[in-house]
Parts: C-alpha cells; sequence; structure tokens
C-alpha cells in the first residue's frame, strides 16, 4: 500500500515541478509551497506571480478522467489565495491532455468532495496560453 501512495506523491510532485518549469519559461515566477497540505496554517501547492499577477495552485495529476479534492484542500487553498492577494486555481494534467486551470467555483461540489472531471476541465478551465494571456503583464517595448 505504501508503495502506491509514494508513486501517486511522487506523480504529484513531478506534475507540480513540470509547471513551475513551465511558468519560468513564460516569464513568471514560480514556487512549490514546502510542507503544504502538511501545516496548520493554510498553504498552496504552488504560488506564481509576474510582478502584477499572482496565482495559487491546488496542483492535481490523474491518470482516471475524474479526480477528488477534498473540501479541505479547496477551502486552505481559498484562504491563503484570500489573505495573499492571489488568484486561486486548481491546476491538473490528465494523463496524454494539457494543463487546465479551473476556478474555485466551477469546480463540481459533492456531499463531501470537489470533483474535477476531463469534460468539466475542457468545458470550464483554462488552458496554460490562455491563463497566461489573460494575466500576463504588459510591458511597453
Amino acid at each position: 500500500m505504501a508503495v502506491g501512495f509514494r508513486g501517486r506523491k511522487s506523480k504529484g510532485s513531478k506534475a507540480e515541478r513540470d509547471l513551475i518549469h513551465l511558468f519560468w519559461s513564460k516569464g513568471f515566477a514560480a514556487m512549490r509551497a514546502a510542507g503544504s497540505g502538511s501545516t496548520q496554517h493554510p498553504s498552496p501547492d504552488i504560488l506564481v506571480g509576474d510582478g502584477k499577477h499572482f496565482f495559487a495552485f491546488e496542483v492535481k495529476s490523474s491518470k482516471d478522467k475524474t479526480k477528488y479534492l477534498t473540501k479541505d484542500e479547496i477551502t486552505q487553498l481559498d484562504l491563503f489565495a484570500n489573505s495573499f492577494g492571489a488568484r486561486p486555481f486548481v491546476a491538473i494534467k490528465f494523463d496524454s491532455e494539457k494543463w487546465y486551470f479551473l476556478r474555485l467555483t466551477d469546480l463540481r461540489v459533492t456531499k463531501k468532495n470537489y470533483v474535477v472531471t476531463l469534460n468539466l476541465a475542457k468545458k470550464k478551465g483554462l488552458t496554460f496560453e490562455e491563463l497566461i494571456g489573460k494575466y500576463k503583464q504588459r510591458r511597453l517595448s
């Protein structure tokens, strides 16, 4: 059982690192928040900013077409983002798909969890290009 958990954690960490490199390649500063989910204080998985726009992400990856998030994960992300002045998003990468970024209001709510399906991500989520295009700081040449 522990091997499976370690494998999921490793896959999640890899997804976080890949996303950080993607943001850096487009001129955003990005960092993983150490201990996210394991501290008494709200903490996102990744923080990203360009000096004008700031994002806090809960990052998920999935081999399945459905991913569940706990209500606590989303509440903590929202609390941190609002305190920090960042826009909260769930960043999700389904296997063999591109990244999708969903606003918290676009997540489907169940009695115990939040749910993101591949179909929901395609319908409501922003692609990486849409996200950075929408928020990229305009610089004068």
